[in-house]
């Protein structure tokens, strides 16, 4: 049977037994898409920024796809993002201070600038944004894309954000990204309008109707 099979291919809640897998799948897709394996000090640095924090904050709102018993995806987010940062300043920068200690100069590499994010959750609380309180991160390993499992991971996570009370959703994907941007249009994602977004786009939607 082939491992992409739709009956072996689930979508469940997030355990923790699968935070190395998370891990795993994080840094393999946190460069535009690609491979950031070996790019900085750590492997663990983009996920300790881009879904640890989800994973520990709010479980309930992390799921992943598996594919006979493997994950080989996830989607994980907040419904609430100024809760969110309050919770990551408040929980998160403080358990990871002894890997990650704040910076006293400006940053100068790649590691550097990833620290300064994390130092900086209000970096996410954009005016712009306020409409939009959930957002959210998607990440699939290469052979699980372009099958239809984004799509379903990512229904899932609105249906669940609407529940916790938000009524949409954004996201804030690195523009050179051009399939991830494909995959936002064709579910309905519309650019929100932000001055000077860096090498970001952010893309929102509500978390009730039909994509497209």
């Amino acid at each position: 049977m082939s491992s992409t099979t739709p009956s072996t291919v689930i979508i469940r809640p997030y355990r923790p037994g699968d935070h190395d897998a998370v891990y795993d799948i994080c840094v393999r897709t946190a460069d535009a898409g690609g491979d950031a394996r070996g790019r900085y000090a750590s492997d663990d640095l983009m996920p300790d920024l881009f879904a640890g924090p989800y994973l520990h904050l709010e479980p309930e709102l992390a799921f992943v796809l598996a594919d006979a018993g493997r994950v080989v995806g996830y989607v994980l987010g907040t419904a609430d993002t100024p809760g969110f940062v309050r919770a990551y300043r408040r929980q998160w920068i403080p358990r990871l201070a002894h890997r990650y200690p704040e910076p006293t100069t400006p940053p100068h590499t790649p590691d550097e600038e990833m620290l300064a994010l994390h130092h900086h959750p209000e970096r996410l609380l954009l005016p712009e944004l306020a409409d939009y309180p959930a957002h959210l991160h998607i990440d699939l390993l290469p052979e699980h894309q372009g099958r239809g499992h984004g799509r379903r991971l990512l229904e899932t996570f609105l249906a669940a954000a609407g529940r916790a009370g938000a009524p949409a959703v954004h996201v804030g994907m690195v523009t050179a990204n051009v399939p991830a941007r494909g995959f936002y249009d064709r579910l309905g994602f519309h650019v929100i309008p932000v001055p000077d977004p860096g090498p970001l786009t952010y893309l929102g939607r509500a978390t009730t109707g039909q994509g497209g």
